[in-house]
């Protein structure tokens, strides 16, 4: 009877240990797969920040592109100034739209 009660006993205090032993072998495992994780980036995120700054290049180009208007309609009342704003407007918005994607 002392014996199995001590066998028992052993068997709760091993299976803590075996527990334990676990968590330490697996966890640079665990601590590599969350670095790679990190470091790498989903098709998910790729998408999401390619629509962001898809997003991003039609605010510029409609904020230029109100600029340019607006001084295409003082070039027309005559101001010369604006007529060169306008040109100088519609090449940045030019060089924004022939960005890479």
């Amino acid at each position: 009877m002392r014996v199995i009660v001590i066998a028992a006993l052993a068997a709760m205090l091993l299976s803590g240990c075996v527990s334990a032993v676990k968590t330490v072998v697996t966890a640079p495992v665990k601590a590599v797969g969350q670095v790679a994780d990190w470091s790498t980036t989903s098709q998910d995120e790729a998408d999401r920040n390619r629509g962001r700054e898809l997003r991003q290049r039609e605010e510029q180009v409609g904020k230029l592109s109100r600029q340019r208007d607006k001084a295409a309609n003082k070039c027309r009342d005559g101001n010369a100034d604006q007529c060169r704003r306008a040109e100088i407007l519609d090449h940045e918005i030019e060089a924004v739209m022939a960005q890479p994607r």
